[in-house]
């Protein structure tokens, strides 16, 4: 059973986003999302320095079963990328909230996370 973090703002495309030091976010994909693709084995991150724009493809991920694109939850600037994930891409699986985390982003002002689901909106979401 997948779960889904309180402290967490959730995107419609499965993407966490943990508000952090002022307006850097840091982003990765859910545990629903990670059960869905089932073993990751390719991980393909925005350059930090990259300007996004929220639901523009900035990434891929492979996994066993199929190929989707990583969508920017936020428009912003990446100013980090783990690169233990680029290594190590079954770790989204293992600890999708934790060491699995994909890019941080700096974003405009604490609004731009306002659209964002909350972790029991995002559960409704996931269900339907």
């Amino acid at each position: 059973m997948a779960e889904f973090p309180e402290d967490l703002r959730y995107s419609e495309d499965h993407e966490w986003i943990r508000p952090g030091n002022e307006l850097i976010v840091r982003v990765g994909v859910t545990d629903y999302a990670a059960e869905q693709l089932g073993d990751i084995v390719y991980v393909q991150l925005p350059e930090v320095g990259d300007s996004v724009e929220a639901g523009d493809a900035c990434g891929e991920l492979e996994s066993t079963k199929s190929t989707s694109d990583l969508l920017a939850p936020v428009s912003g600037v990446i100013t980090a990328v783990n690169q233990t994930v680029v290594d190590a891409p079954e770790t989204i699986n293992s600890d999708a909230y934790g060491d699995g985390w994909l890019f941080e982003i700096e974003i405009g002002s604490e609004d731009a996370l306002d659209g964002l689901m909350d972790a029991d909106a995002y559960a409704e979401h996931a269900d339907s």
